[in-house]
């Protein structure tokens, strides 16, 4: 009985999807349709300040940072991310913040304590943050990094500044079937707990993104992964957050796009919100 419920919710999730996706080109205004412009932007920092690691609870977090004397942003990769996947995002950002890379545990040259969750990753950020001695920090996530960014707003009220969340998603369910078909796939032939993870969590309820009160953007692609209804159930369950789906983009076009998307996405918005 329960599968066959679990399979009606479904069901129904990818017949509202689909409308939703023909209602998106019909009436573009309802989601906020956008297109970045990247027609005047400043010169990218090259290289990284700092290059190093640092000792939280449960993991030795490898980390990077591009720019000084500016105000801290910390930008979260995806899942099976590191601080390359997001480094040229962080070069054109280091003109107006502090831009902080952290390595997710179980990522890159982070340590790999056995087990992964969002839960235990917003508060290995949150000790991060702590570590660095940042001070309302933006926080800005891809993928599992819109995830993470979330997760964290919500366990931590008190903690980010703004987040902006890109390319999140509230639930398994939510994604198009194709996404976790693959992922389902790839998980049979060589197992992994980063495919787990994106196969079972998040669930993010009405009442846990309530708890989220920082100033919230929630971003996703026309072609994104997740249905549009996902999209728009983050940003009415976040009260007081903006939302935006960029025209034409997939999943990762716009935060991989030379970092000039990203740039332009989150310094348009935190000046609209006067944060920048």
């Amino acid at each position: 009985m329960k599968r066959f419920v679990h399979f009606v919710l479904i069901l129904s999730t990818i017949c509202s999807g689909i409308a939703a996706q023909i209602d998106f080109v019909f009436q573009p205004a309802k989601y906020n349709a956008i297109t970045l412009d990247t027609s005047n932007l400043p010169t990218p920092v090259t290289e990284p300040r700092v290059d190093a690691f640092v000792q939280l609870e449960d993991v030795k977090m490898h980390y990077q940072v591009y720019g000084e004397n500016k105000p801290p942003l910390i930008l979260i990769h995806g899942n099976g991310g590191s601080v390359k996947s997001l480094r040229e995002a962080a070069q054109y950002l280091a003109n107006d913040f502090t831009v902080y890379l952290p390595e997710s545990r179980c990522h890159g040259q982070s340590s790999d304590p056995g087990v992964i969750t969002y839960e235990l990753m917003a508060k290995d950020f949150m000790q991060f943050i702590e570590a660095m001695g940042l001070k309302k920090p933006v926080i800005m996530g891809h993928s599992d990094g819109a995830i993470n960014a979330i997760q964290l707003a919500a366990d931590y009220p008190d903690v980010p500044g703004a987040i902006i969340a890109c390319g999140a998603n509230s639930n398994p369910d939510t994604f198009k079937p194709y996404f976790p078909f693959g992922v389902w796939v790839k998980n049979i032939f060589e197992k992994d707990k980063l495919n787990d993870l994106m196969l079972t969590l998040p669930d993010f309820t009405e009442e846990y993104l309530a708890q989220i009160t920082c100033p919230t953007y929630v971003v996703s692609g026309q072609y994104d992964i997740m249905w549009l209804t996902d999209t728009v159930y983050l940003h009415e369950a976040i009260k007081g957050s903006d939302m935006a789906v960029i025209r034409r983009a997939d999943h990762s076009s716009y935060m991989s796009q030379d970092g000039k998307w990203a740039y332009v996405l989150a310094t348009d918005w935190l000046k609209a919100k006067d944060l920048l």
